[in-house]
């Protein structure tokens, strides 16, 4: 751990110390000053994502100019020409990101970076697809997702377009740990030359998100939309897509303007249900079939769908994308197209239904790591080889890419495909919800639950990994009464069946696995994003009734290995 009393004095009395935060770190209690110094702010599954304030564990103007200035220096030795190239830098609506956005772009040009910059908030795929447009060398994105409003972060982008896998990462750091302290490092800060980006960009984005509708002539007349881009950056694009189509939609109000505390909405999270309940209220009041919200920086997308009851259902990322998967394949089969040995890219904490779909299709599946950096990376792989391997990707968490143009999660080319689907199947007179149960019966019932246990602080971090080591020092022979058939860590490399073991092929990380009776899974992982560790359960059975039984007792015993 970190001298922490010796680095909160250092902040404190720094000369250029920002008055606010000179504020903030006076009124620190002792337990708000560990948790603020005891560890440097780091890179996650998603970048560098923390909460905004004081400290070397936070995120302020100085922890984002020492990554800014580790990207730069990593990018200089690590690209070709990435002087010349330069770096594109977009942000979303959250507290700081203008300001982050400035400071990354002066220590980018003080290092003789050209440095694109967008006039406005925009969304991450947007930024995904210029770095490529543009044949940058890299790309930076101020945001922190759907996390609450007290977080930013800082994601980084290499020259195809992906956020930087783990093996970059670790040059990166490398990068980092040869500059001086964070209040250490100087930039001319009067320094300027960045080139704003013209609407040519967004532009041709947007073309090619148009271009991946498969059946344009639906009539559109009577389906309506109730779209919320919760107070971010799917606002311009998300209406624009559903306008120029067609569509009825009606945005909600109280959430269209870009808003740092996000005041019209209980959550600008997806995932979770009260992320909808004012966008219900306008499908109640307008009659409308579907909403749509993507969240802040609009790269996951997340749809509620009316019912025959009239009533609205939730669709978790894994339903949604099953529902998606199997319309695609089944409209690319009727126009003619042959999408057999293409690939579905998906994670192994996703639902195993998407698998099972795509198979029956015709398509392979290839699992990775949790981050859509893997799949973007193999995307990335794919063109350098010319293969045109490519046909869907997701993870569970509410994010899909259709068309490879971008290299990351896209909730614009989601909004155009959902709508599309939703309709298709609306004029048929089925509910998504209906066509979901068609799938159940075809490959039985997925009940897939994502569970979270907060870790806060440096007490928490420590716990966290103490209950993880005790997982992998004595793994246990059953859950929830059903035996375990495989046991995979993917920090150690190992997969156990049956006594034997053999040898993991995807990159180390903090992962645990189980593989139980019936094809029911339990992944564990500490969140790279948030305080928290994360239980995928992924369960298959007959019916739902069965399911929440048997989650009952898995959770029952998995709580007991979390606080013995």
């Amino acid at each position: 751990m970190q001298n922490i009393d010796a680095l909160y004095e250092k902040w404190l009395k720094h000369p250029e110390m920002p008055k606010k935060l000179v504020s903030e770190l006076k009124k620190m209690s002792a337990k708000a000053k560990t948790d603020a110094f005891y560890q440097n702010a780091e890179f996650g599954t998603a970048g560098m994502r923390g909460i905004l304030g004081a400290g070397t564990n936070r995120i302020n103007i100085f922890t984002i100019r020492k990554a800014a200035y580790g990207f730069g220096l990593y990018v200089i030795k690590h690209v070709r020409n990435a002087k010349e190239r330069g770096i594109v830098i977009a942000h979303d609506n959250r507290h700081m990101s203008e300001e982050f956005t400035e400071e990354s772009m002066k220590t980018l040009r003080s290092l003789g970076i050209k440095t694109f910059v967008f006039d406005e908030l925009k969304p991450t795929p947007l930024l995904s697809y210029a770095v490529r447009h543009l044949n940058a060398a890299g790309g930076i994105m101020i945001t922190a997702s759907h996390n609450p409003k007290n977080y930013n972060g800082f994601k980084v982008y290499d020259d195809t377009g992906a956020q930087l896998t783990p093996e970059k990462v670790d040059l990166l750091i490398a990068e980092l740990k040869t500059l001086p302290d964070y209040l250490d490092i100087k930039i001319d800060d009067k320094v300027n030359g960045y080139i704003l980006l013209s609407d040519d960009v967004e532009l041709t984005y947007y073309s090619k998100v148009m271009k991946i509708q498969l059946r344009r002539d639906l009539p559109k007349k009577d389906f309506k939309i109730v779209f919320s881009p919760q107070h971010g950056t799917g606002r311009k694009l998300g209406m624009r897509a559903l306008n120029v189509i067609g569509y009825n939609v009606i945005p909600v109000t109280e959430q269209m303007e870009p808003d740092p505390n996000f005041s019209g909405t209980k959550s600008p999270n997806p995932e979770e249900k009260a992320a909808y309940s004012e966008a219900i209220k306008y499908a109640r009041a307008y009659g409308a079939h579907l909403i749509i919200t993507t969240d802040p920086d609009a790269d996951r997308l997340g749809i509620v769908a009316k019912n025959k009851k009239g009533d609205f259902d939730y669709l978790t990322g894994n339903q949604s994308a099953a529902l998606l998967l199997d319309y695609l394949c089944k409209t690319n089969i009727e126009l003619g197209k042959d999408i057999k040995g293409k690939y579905l890219y998906t994670t192994i904490v996703s639902s195993s239904l998407a698998n099972e779909v795509a198979e029956s299709y015709g398509l392979k599946v290839k699992e990775f790591l949790t981050g859509f950096k893997f799949i973007g990376a193999q995307i990335a792989e794919d063109d350098s080889k010319n293969e045109d391997n490519f046909f869907f990707g997701f993870e569970e968490s509410y994010g899909l890419l259709a068309a490879p143009f971008v290299r990351d999660k896209d909730a614009i080319q989601a909004i155009v495909l959902y709508s599309e689907m939703a309709l298709y199947y609306y004029l048929q007179g089925k509910t998504l919800g209906e066509v979901l149960d068609e799938l159940y019966k075809k490959y039985g019932y997925h009940f897939d639950v994502t569970k979270s246990v907060a870790f806060p602080g440096a007490a928490g971090q420590s716990e966290m990994q103490e209950i993880l080591k005790r997982l992998r020092d004595n793994p246990p022979v059953t859950i929830g009464g059903l035996n375990i058939l495989r046991y995979d860590d993917y920090l150690t490399s190992k997969s156990v069946t049956s006594g034997e073991t053999t040898t993991l092929t995807l990159p180390k990380s903090n992962v645990i696995r189980y593989h139980l009776e019936g094809g029911t899974t339990i992944s564990i992982r500490p969140s790279g994003t948030e305080p928290k560790c994360k239980i995928y359960y992924g369960i298959i059975t007959e019916n739902e009734k069965e399911a929440q039984d048997l989650l009952t007792l898995l959770e029952a015993d998995i709580k007991i290995r979390f606080t013995l």
